[in-house]
């Protein structure tokens, strides 16, 4: 309809669950000192896995932020990461029970792949041992049997967005998002059309993942590429270094209160930033497309089109930077395409460098990085970046962390096989 106002979208809620700390302020201490998550395996056995190293949430008792215990048992170790990081984002926006109408209040929650432990079937699989090996004869009429009723709950990746809703009485709109790297920001943009269409006044975003298992250690490696090195956990992961050899595995994950504008204020809702613009996009078919990163590409000009300003405004760019020798080639790239002499200015900042990699909840901490640097001022610095690689020219910010010269930034995320997403927020 000509002459129609759109919605302005702010976020006023952030809840964090990280390898560098639970909750906002020890999260972002983290990241102000240097401090790196990446440390020895200490939850699962590493022997004859291809790395020792990982950034696990110590520390972490789910109880503590749930309100009925009893859902732990039905809650695999993602789920519980990423409920508990809703419940810190609910308490920071300061939403109390019955402050919003429930059917105005909705969830849009990213999820990974939920890796399921063997020891869970292993009843099973002991039924139907025999002396040829395993009997599928018995699966039926007896193995079956010995598997939870509820196991399957652990696992379903639309389960997170249930929980929340649950825990938090959010009976509006309600999506899952299983687009791995790229979930967090792309449930992020879905939140945004939704309050923008005035179907909700307010939504729960976010994403979390855990990828501290043997399987999926064995997967990333195979397809992704982890870090080698053997020694000093905290120095595997070098985004944009030329010395980098992969990557690290993670788990965290971080929600967000998006809500509209008119809605923050009447309430006297802190704002972190408004949410300018949102981008999605895919390389797409060829060789040239995915080394190029067009999909990239087009997720960050789709999103500064809609933020209405021009690359010149944006004070960091909140990398992917999954520290694989191809993946930061191929961002690097695209941001060139982009921003072209420009790219060579704006400070860049790759937090998977503090909290290795895990898809969907990496995404989420990582936007929640990026609004904590609007909020307080600062972009923290990338660590382990020492030796400039001549393929991926960029601003890095290095040594410790850096004062903004304003607070408008793009956080981008990208996944192995291309999809990518954007999106750029500016501090109000």
């Amino acid at each position: 309809m000509a002459g129609h106002k759109q919605t302005r979208v702010v976020i006023t809620g952030v809840g964090v669950v990280s390898p560098i700390g639970i909750g906002n302020d020890r999260f972002w201490q983290s990241l102000l000192r240097n401090q790196s998550g990446i440390d020895f395996l200490q939850s699962i056995p590493t022997e004859g896995l291809p790395s020792a190293f990982g950034a696990e949430v110590r520390d972490f008792n789910p109880v503590e932020f749930l309100r009925d215990r009893k859902f732990v048992k039905v809650m695999c170790r993602d789920i519980q990461l990423g409920v508990a990081s809703s419940s810190l984002a609910v308490k920071d926006a300061r939403i109390s029970d019955g402050l919003l109408d429930p059917e105005r209040f909705g969830v849009v929650f990213g999820a990974g792949r939920m890796t399921c432990h063997p020891q869970e079937l292993a009843a099973i699989v002991e039924v139907c041992r025999s002396a040829d090996g395993f009997d599928p004869d018995k699966w039926g009429s007896e193995a079956v049997g010995r598997i939870a009723p509820l196991w399957l709950l652990r696992q379903l990746p639309n389960m997170p967005a249930s929980h929340v809703s649950i825990d938090h009485n959010a009976c509006g709109p309600n999506n899952t998002i299983t687009c791995r790297d790229a979930s967090a920001l792309l449930a992020l943009a879905e939140a945004v059309r939704v309050i923008q269409a005035n179907r909700a006044d307010a939504m729960i975003v976010g994403a979390g993942s855990s990828n501290i298992h043997p399987v999926d250690i064995a997967k990333f490696h195979n397809f992704e590429g982890l870090s080698r090195r053997a020694d000093d956990p905290s120095r595997a992961c070098r985004p944009f270094d030329f010395e980098r050899d992969g990557t690290v595995v993670g788990e965290g994950a971080a929600s967000f209160i998006v809500e509209s504008y008119e809605h923050a204020v009447r309430r006297g809702a802190e704002i972190y930033a408004e949410v300018l613009g949102t981008g999605a996009g895919c390389d797409g078919r060829g060789v040239a497309n995915e080394s190029a990163g067009l999909g990239l590409v087009r997720a960050m000009e789709s999103a500064i089109s809609a933020s209405g300003i021009t690359p010149q405004d944006l004070g960091h760019i909140n990398a992917q930077g999954k520290s694989t020798q191809p993946d930061d080639i191929v961002e690097s790239r695209a941001y060139h395409r982009v921003f072209g002499d420009l790219a060579l200015k704006i400070p860049v900042t790759a937090l998977k460098s503090y909290i290795g990699h895990f898809d969907a909840g990496a995404g989420a901490v990582e936007l929640a990085g990026t609004l904590l640097s609007l909020k307080n001022g600062y972009v923290p610095a990338t660590l382990n970046y020492e030796v400039p690689d001549p393929r991926c020219r960029l601003n890095v910010a290095r040594g410790e962390a850096q004062r903004l010269n304003n607070r408008t930034a793009i956080t981008v995320n990208r996944t192995a096989m291309g999809q990518s997403a954007a999106a750029v927020l500016r501090a109000l």
